[in-house]
């Protein structure tokens, strides 16, 4: 396994980080028991979840999940850097009571306790904001935040789903106070969809964020959609996006392109990902021990500068802003 620093800490994580969001709804506890051990056996120590994964009337089970694996000891919980995300509505009951939701000092209080008692551990190591909240000033999150580093219950702080233009409110209002800020953005990025070079991960460099990519393989797209088609297993949302005939085109040159290069999509895909300026790695989300493979296959694979401007060619990024939109 091949390690980074999380941004601009001193925190070393994996190039690929272990999604869960599988766990519970389409996993059971044992085979996510088991995806998470040979995680670890293969050097993945970047583990990502959130307090909402279960969802409904389950959610926070995908938590209960990794706590009853923490449970299991042989230093899973130390060997392991724990990130989870806090924002949506949390409440027992469908009615969405005040302050059980967003990024208010409350909620996040409240979240982090919850969350740490599903987890079955006294720290999480990277709390992330799942998405920006645009009525609670940063002064408030911060002094929420700084509170929760001293008491240990939180190392480190992150976003997920923000713009640039949060990314930078958010830090310099935490350098204002003498916080230490975000060290992370979590975002959407992939081949497919490049629009986060415009503007987030620029941000997130100049103010020393880890990019962690979600959705690495378009929801699929990338992980040989058109293949699996003909093979009678391109059902639900990755069907229905290639009813779009200009994607299904591209989709078609991707997979052409790499089946000339000897290269499997979803391999090929998150390895571009590992290329990109400014990206920690990509989270996966694996159902079985097979496509946990598959994915750690992606980080000895080299992509040579041909196939690089191929993909380039089949799946052009808009370039930086203003230049994107403008001169």
């Amino acid at each position: 396994m091949k390690y980074t620093q999380l941004g601009r800490t001193g925190l070393k994580v994996s190039r690929l980080v272990l999604g869960t969001m599988n766990f519970g709804p389409q996993t059971g506890e044992a085979d996510s028991h088991a995806i998470m051990d040979a995680a670890l056996d293969a050097g993945v120590n970047f583990f990502d979840t959130a307090n909402v994964y279960g969802w409904g009337e389950n959610k926070g089970r995908t938590e209960k999940i990794i706590g009853s694996w923490f449970a299991k000891g042989g230093e899973r919980r130390d060997k392991v850097v724990l990130a989870t995300k806090m924002y949506a509505n949390m409440a027992a009951t469908d009615t969405a009571w005040p302050n059980h939701d967003k990024l208010s000092a409350v909620n996040i209080r409240r979240s982090v306790d919850a969350s740490l008692k599903r987890l079955n551990t006294d720290y999480i190591d990277l709390y992330q904001f799942h998405h920006v909240d645009r009525a609670t000033p940063w002064e408030e999150i911060w002094q929420a935040v700084d509170v929760l580093v001293q008491q240990g219950k939180i190392l480190y702080a992150g976003s997920s789903n923000h713009a640039g233009w949060n990314i930078a409110q958010a830090n310099e209002t935490a350098a204002r106070r003498g916080s230490l800020g975000l060290v992370s953005e979590q975002c959407l990025y992939n081949l497919a969809e490049r629009r986060a070079e415009m503007e987030v991960i620029p941000a997130a460099q100049a103010y020393g964020l880890g990019v962690i990519p979600w959705s690495p393989l378009s929801g699929g797209l990338l992980g040989g959609a058109l293949r699996k088609e003909r093979e009678g297993l391109g059902a639900g949302r990755t069907a229905r996006a290639l009813e779009n005939s200009a994607l299904r085109d591209r989709v078609r040159a991707y997979e052409d392109l790499l089946e000339k290069h000897g290269l499997e999509p979803g391999e090929a895909g998150l390895a571009w990902l590992l290329t990109r300026p400014g990206i920690t790695g990509p989270i996966v989300g694996p159902r079985t021990v097979e496509q946990l493979d598959s994915a750690l296959r992606a980080i000895e694979l080299e992509l040579s500068a041909d196939l690089l401007t191929g993909l380039d060619e089949i799946f052009p990024g808009p370039g930086p802003s203003p230049e994107a939109f403008a001169w």
